[in-house]
């Protein structure tokens, strides 16, 4: 089975999974830095901040959405395997 596998073989929703981890990323540097202004009772930042700390659930919805991909994609080629 190891000869037929490619290690560098790219599996459907990779793609969509990488950039739903950028973007998760994206969305918690976001959300700290949203939330120290707070803590240190500082003047809070501007509305477009908290809004930028939404991506970390776009993101995950992302990467959910790339594993499900990864999985039907798997289920096609165990079904044409048979």
């Amino acid at each position: 089975m190891r000869d037929k596998t490619q290690t560098n073989s790219a599996v459907a929703g990779d793609r969509l999974v990488r950039a739903g981890a950028i973007v998760f990323f994206v969305g918690a540097v976001a959300t700290l830095v949203t939330v120290v202004p707070l803590l240190l009772h500082t003047t809070p930042f501007p509305t477009y901040m908290y809004l930028l700390s939404m991506l970390m659930g776009v993101g995950f919805v992302l990467a959910a959405a790339g594993v499900l991909q990864s999985v039907a994609a798997g289920r096609r080629q165990a079904r044409a395997g048979r």
